[in-house]
């Protein structure tokens, strides 16, 4: 599909103010997928905004057995926002749990969800529904590989947990501030340009990106990264505090800076095996350093 013939994207919603009760505190959750010679430590959680009944951001399930993590953001507001962003997620595992999952994969299996989320929309109204996202896979056995994707402006940061704190975006946000593009009547220069279920994507954005043991992986929706500084991520995530607590934590500074969307956070943490060495290992290091230490 060439990029002229996108189709604009939703307006936003008209807010419907705060609701009555307080947005309920974010509860996170917690898993551990195993890799050769180690294993990823998974974590996420999220919570509805006081601007929408029901939440509209969708993620993995953490108990599935695949390796592949996904957050979406549905747009547009109502029903089928939330039915996209949920459609999204369920089509991309059923696509490509199975498979060994590569660029070319993963940008065919998000046009295909852009044409079946619009269509099974249609079957219940005549509005549009679309959802942004952010996906990541470890394409090699020990995970120090990750294919990252995404559509729209979902993100996606990786925090290097050695040294000096330093967050790093690894995604770029699809507005049409950054593509150069004139958002539709009522519409903001960074709303989302690209998204799925609408026609508005001409497939994912891809890149591959190297993760250190004890590195992390941040994946979420804007109603989060909007909200919290880059002194504030190295912040709470490098804390010696289960994964779930620190995506709870970043939701909660998400809502005291003022964030009223649907928020979601997503952490994923590689993670070696604390194995100890065969004692014939730590003689030979051993005699090696009393060697060196004669010279």
């Amino acid at each position: 599909m060439a990029a002229g013939s996108l189709i604009t994207p939703l307006e936003p919603a008209p807010p419907r103010g705060p609701r009555a009760m307080a947005d309920a505190p974010a509860v996170g959750q917690q898993s551990i997928h195993t890799t050769a010679f180690g294993h990823i430590d998974a974590a996420v959680a999220s919570s509805c905004g006081s601007q929408h009944d029901s939440n509209e951001d969708a993620h993995s399930a953490l108990g599935s057995p695949g390796r592949m993590f996904v957050v979406a953001d549905g747009v547009g507001g109502g029903a089928m926002a939330q039915m996209a962003s949920r459609l999204l997620v369920s089509h991309l595992h059923e696509t490509l749990g199975a498979h060994r999952v590569d660029a070319d994969r993963v940008r065919k299996a998000m046009l295909d969800a852009d044409r079946a989320i619009a269509q099974r929309i249609t079957q219940v109204t005549d509005s549009p529904g679309a959802a942004t996202v952010a996906l990541c896979a470890p394409v090699n056995v020990f995970a120090s590989k990750w294919l990252v994707a995404w559509v729209g402006d979902c993100r996606v940061y990786r925090l290097a947990m050695r040294g000096e704190p330093r967050i790093e975006l690894l995604t770029r946000d699809d507005t049409f501030r950054y593509l150069n593009e004139v958002p539709p009547s009522g519409g903001s220069l960074d709303d989302p340009a690209r998204m799925v279920g609408n026609g508005a994507t001409a497939g994912a954005s891809v890149a591959r990106h190297d993760l250190a043991c004890g590195d992390l992986l941040v994946l979420c929706s804007d109603g989060v990264h909007k909200f919290v500084e880059a002194d504030d991520w190295c912040r709470l995530l490098r804390q010696s505090v289960p994964l779930a607590r620190r995506c709870e934590e970043l939701i909660a500074l998400a809502r005291v800076n003022g964030s009223v969307d649907d928020a979601t956070v997503l952490l994923l943490q590689r993670a070696g095996l604390r194995v100890p060495h065969p004692r014939w290992i730590s003689r030979f290091v051993g005699s090696i350093r009393s060697q060196r230490s004669r010279r």
